[in-house]
């Protein structure tokens, strides 16, 4: 797996992602991320969940959009099949799931605006990377024969088990206010599927996703979002089991924290 493309603008970008991801990583030691359930009513500007995850992983979309329709190999198959993937999993992470939140009226506590800067950021240089990669094709092995490589199929069947339980994850958690009353109740202990087994499916299935992504696509921008994701979710995760156990004294005490039967 090369990470060096002899682009001098690509690779500027690629290492400045790879500070983001140490960064990140000594950032997981320190606390969690003020959004969602450990968002912050200090002053300063915050942003209602809707708008804030919007914002936040729009460029995503758009910088990939920007850099993969500037690559001379945009309209191969393989090229397309990988920005097919890009944009599934960004069509529900930025335009799906944000629309869909039901939010307590009024709420604007749940996103810091510090978060939303950060997460621009990154999510732009995300898109960038693999939207320049997928069309520009550096290294010469999206061919119409990687679609049918191993790497590929098995980083595939990965990336949909990843995003199966990711979605599915999601839906229970959207569920579990009324659509005609979201702010009835602020939390609820979700059931079924991969909440049988452990407090943050959702963050377990975002990081099998993205496993399966950087071996499908073999090349170092996808194992950099795996290793932000990680570094992001894990210590959350942990975080969200003790919150769970503090806050409902019938929390289902079986569960686990991020990984069935484990941890």
């Amino acid at each position: 797996m090369h990470w060096y493309t002899g682009n001098t603008v690509y690779d500027t970008v690629l290492t400045i992602e790879i500070v983001i991801a140490a960064l990140v990583l000594v950032g997981a030691f320190v606390g969690q991320s003020p959004y969602g359930r450990f968002g912050t009513n200090a002053p300063g500007l915050n942003l209602n969940p809707k708008l804030g995850w919007w914002l936040m992983e729009i460029p995503a979309t758009v910088a990939f959009a920007a850099a993969y329709l500037s690559g001379p190999h945009r309209f191969e198959p393989t090229s397309l099949v990988l920005a097919g993937i890009w944009m599934l999993h960004y069509g529900n992470r930025g335009w799906f799931f944000p629309l869909s939140i039901r939010q307590v009226p009024g709420k604007k506590s749940s996103f810091n605006i510090s978060v939303l800067a950060i997460g621009m950021a990154v999510t732009a240089t995300h898109g960038y990377l693999n939207g320049a990669l997928f069309s520009h094709d550096y290294f010469g092995h999206y061919t119409r024969d990687w679609l049918t490589d191993p790497r590929f199929l098995i980083g595939l069947l990965v990336y949909l088990a990843g995003f199966a339980l990711l979605v599915s994850s999601e839906a229970i958690v959207r569920n579990l206010r009324d659509r005609h009353n979201p702010g009835a109740t602020e939390y609820k202990i979700p059931h079924g599927l991969g909440f049988r087994y452990v407090t943050s499916p959702t963050y377990l299935g975002e990081m099998i996703a993205w496993a399966g992504f950087a071996i499908l696509t073999w090349a170092l921008p996808g194992v950099i979002i795996l290793a932000i994701t990680a570094a992001n979710l894990v210590p959350r995760a942990f975080a969200t089991h003790i919150w769970y156990q503090q806050k409902f004294d019938d929390y289902p005490p079986q569960r686990k924290a991020l990984i069935p039967f484990t941890i």
